[in-house]
C-alpha cells in the first residue's frame, strides 16, 4: 500500500471541545481537558495511523482576547498551528452560549478571516450535540456558519460521547495525500513525557480549584526519573512545583492541614501510573511568582511560548 499522510489543525473558540475531540479521535488520553476555558496552552500533537494513511491532528489554544503576554503566545500558537497544514477544523459548540441574533462571536469571525487568508480547507464541527434539546436549530447553525465560509463538510458530532466522529473521520482522510509517514506507526503525540507529566498535575488543579485560581498557575517539573526500588520494582518518581500569582491562591491550592495538595497529587498518580503503568510517587511544593503572565523569561522556563 501507498503511505498517505496529512496535517489538520484544530481551532476553535476556548471550551469548545477541541482537545476533547482529539482524544476522542485518538482513542487515548494525550491532551488534558476540564471545564475551565482555555485549559490548552500550547500546540499539541496527536497522531493517528491506520494502515497507509496517517492523520497529524495539531490541537491548539482556545482563541480569545488577550489579557497578558501568556495569552499573546496563546493566540500566537493558533496562527503558528494553521500554517504548513493540508486542512483545518473549525469546532464550535451546537448549543452556543452567545446570542444567534448578534452573529458570530469575534474569536470565530477572526478565525473564519485567518482561513480564508490562508485559502485553508475546513470542516466545520458541531460538537456536543449532545447537549441539544432541539435538534432542528442544527440547521440554523449550519446556515449561519456556511453563510461566512465554504467549508467542504459540516459535521454535527458529540466528542464525550463519539456520536459522528467517525463520519468526521471519513471526511478528513479525503485530505490525505501520498507522502511517507512523518511518525512512526505506534506514536501517538510528538510530546515530551516531562510535559505530559506536567501537564496531568495541571489537569488536576484546573479540575479542583474555583475558577479564578486556575488561569494564574503553571506546573514546573523538576524530578521525573524511574528508577528500580530495594525490592526491584520499578517506580516513577515525580516532584513538581506549581507555580501561582498570589499569597492567597498559595493557600488554597495546599488547602487546610495541606488537604488540597495531598488529592491534587493523588490524582495527578493515578493518571500517571495508568499512562506509564508503572508505580509513581508524586511530591508537590507550591511557590508563587506574582504576574509571571506578563513575564517572558518565565513564560520560556514553563514552556508556554
Amino acid at each position: 500500500m501507498k503511505e498517505k499522510s496529512a496535517f489538520i489543525t484544530i481551532i476553535g473558540r476556548p471550551n469548545v471541545g477541541k482537545s476533547s475531540l482529539m482524544n476522542r479521535i485518538l482513542g487515548q488520553k494525550v491532551a488534558i481537558v476540564s471545564d475551565k476555558p482555555q485549559t490548552t496552552r500550547t500546540k499539541i500533537t496527536g497522531i493517528l495511523t491506520k494502515g497507509a494513511d496517517q492523520l497529524v491532528f495539531i490541537d491548539t489554544p482556545g482563541f480569545h482576547k488577550p489579557r497578558n503576554m501568556l495569552d499573546k503566545n496563546m493566540n500566537k500558537a493558533v496562527g503558528d498551528g494553521m500554517a504548513d497544514v493540508d486542512a483545518a477544523v473549525l469546532v464550535v459548540e451546537a448549543a452556543p452560549k452567545f446570542s444567534l441574533d448578534g452573529g458570530l462571536p469575534p474569536a470565530e469571525v477572526e478565525l473564519i478571516k485567518e482561513l480564508r487568508r490562508r485559502r485553508l480547507k475546513a470542516v466545520l464541527v458541531i460538537n456536543k450535540i449532545d447537549l441539544l434539546e432541539k435538534k432542528e436549530e442544527l440547521l440554523t447553525l449550519i446556515t449561519i456558519y456556511t453563510k461566512e465560509f465554504d467549508f467542504t463538510a459540516v459535521v454535527p458530532l458529540s466528542a464525550r460521547t463519539g456520536d459522528g466522529v467517525d463520519i468526521l473521520l471519513s471526511e478528513l482522510y479525503g485530505f490525505s495525500k501520498p507522502s511517507p509517514h512523518y511518525f512512526g506507526d505506534d506514536d501517538i503525540t510528538d510530546q515530551p513525557e516531562r510535559v505530559m507529566v506536567a501537564e496531568m498535575i495541571r489537569e488536576k488543579l484546573l479540575r479542583s480549584l474555583d475558577k479564578e485560581v486556575p488561569h494564574g498557575i503553571a506546573v514546573d517539573l523538576e524530578r521525573f526519573v524511574e528508577r528500580d526500588t530495594s525490592d526491584g520494582e520499578p517506580i516513577l518518581e515525580v516532584e513538581a512545583t506549581i507555580i501561582c500569582e498570589k499569597e492567597s491562591h498559595k493557600g488554597i491550592i495546599i488547602g487546610k492541614g495541606g488537604a488540597m495538595l495531598k488529592k491534587i497529587g493523588t490524582l495527578a498518580r493515578r493518571d500517571i501510573e495508568e499512562f506509564f503503568g508503572i508505580r509513581a510517587s508524586v511530591k508537590l511544593w507550591v511557590k508563587v511568582k506574582e504576574d509571571w503572565r506578563n513575564r517572558q523569561g518565565l513564560i520560556h522556563t514553563f514552556g508556554l511560548d
